[in-house]
């Protein structure tokens, strides 16, 4: 069952992607040959107005095959790709990984008005020596308001004391179904954030407990909620690709392939739909931010070499282009086999093999 959703999930993103190519392709004129889902040996196929509606064995990506969409081959029929103005191929292009990101957009409105997943306002541990311990705070604990700032989840938690500026800080929690207010007076301490760096913030010594909740949000207030939780996740992202680009974060910290992804999305599923809808908003989202990075076979490379034919007035030499492909091609399965090789090790699959290895030897 957990490879099925995996198997669903994934089907959808890709669909979804390669649908954004399709759909522009033929609003402007092009011929679509072939629309695939998955890569390698045919399973079955459907012709339908023209284009062959393809499933393949290797479920991990697809494409759209479009008439002319080698520069070489094309023959200057209207029908095939490189016959088309920058816009038009631009906008193929680009439609891609658009409709991945309003894919990403709509989960999360989705889930925020079904019920945001997020980790409850209960005290989980109360770490001796910190503050909240010499407080008096106890596990258990629901912190409901700090000052005048009501608390709905653990994140709420978080922020106010960290961006707090007073020198105590008045905490209101739930003991037992009794009202409690305590007086905490936070301190510095040193903590790694999510790319890894380490940085001061005020804290209070507290963990939170393994309940959830679910956040309701109107329709009106979903559509904000989406829009502000999506650019966060844009800007994380992006922020991620520099720090490891600048060699300030380890790429095995912050990437993972399709074995982490199924690990993923199993354990959203295993939590609920509305977990496993805000996982596929995520990946989305990251699938959308990849495919428009400026690498030669993605779609941000062809998007950059059409930017570079724009400025120049004439496209690249097929020379150029078909080196360009090639070393794109490169990049692009080097980091498959990184990504492959983080999620054994990270797994803990190579230790186990040669563990296994070693038995056999000896």
């Amino acid at each position: 069952m957990d490879i099925i959703i995996f198997l669903i999930v994934l089907s959808i993103l890709i669909v979804v992607h390669e649908f954004g190519h399709f759909i522009v392709a033929k609003r402007c004129g092009v011929r679509v040959e072939r629309f695939s889902m998955g890569f390698g040996p045919k399973l079955f196929s459907k012709t339908y107005d023209g284009t062959e509606f393809m499933v393949c064995l290797i479920p991990l990506g697809g494409y759209v095959k479009m008439s002319g969409d080698e520069r070489a081959l094309c023959k200057g029929s209207a029908e095939e790709f490189f016959s088309h103005p920058i816009g038009h191929r631009a906008a193929i292009v680009v439609m891609g990984p658009v409709v991945n990101y309003v894919l990403a957009y709509l989960c999360l409105v989705l889930v925020f008005l079904l019920g945001y997943p997020n980790i409850a306002n209960k005290v989980g541990e109360v770490m001796a020596g910190y503050p909240a311990a010499v407080a008096g705070l106890q596990t258990g604990d629901v912190v409901v308001r700090i000052d005048e700032q009501n608390i709905a989840h653990w994140e709420d938690l978080q922020q106010y004391v960290s961006e707090s500026r007073g020198d105590s800080l008045r905490v209101k929690v739930l003991r037992q179904g009794q009202p409690l207010e305590l007086s905490v007076i936070p301190k510095k301490d040193v903590l790694k954030n999510i790319f890894g760096q380490e940085e001061q913030v005020r804290v209070i010594g507290v963990k939170p407990s393994e309940d959830m909740v679910l956040l309701k949000y109107g329709p009106v207030e979903s559509f904000g909620k989406a829009g502000q939780r999506l650019w966060e996740i844009t800007h994380t992202t992006y922020k991620a690709f520099y720090r490891m680009l600048t060699l300030k974060m380890n790429p095995k910290e912050a990437m993972t392939g399709p074995i982490g992804i199924f690990f993923i999305v199993k354990k959203a599923a295993s939590l609920g739909f509305t977990y496993l809808v805000y996982i596929m908003g995520v990946i989305s989202a990251s699938l959308a931010i990849f495919n428009l990075l400026p690498l030669p076979v993605l779609d941000g490379g062809h998007l950059f070499l059409l930017a570079i034919e724009k400025v120049r007035g004439r496209a690249l030499s097929p020379r150029s282009d078909e080196f360009l492909n090639r070393v794109g091609l490169g990049l692009i399965l080097s980091l498959a086999l990184f990504v492959f090789y983080t999620d054994f090790e990270r797994f803990g699959w190579i230790q186990k093999v040669l563990g296994f290895w070693k038995s056999l030897k000896g």
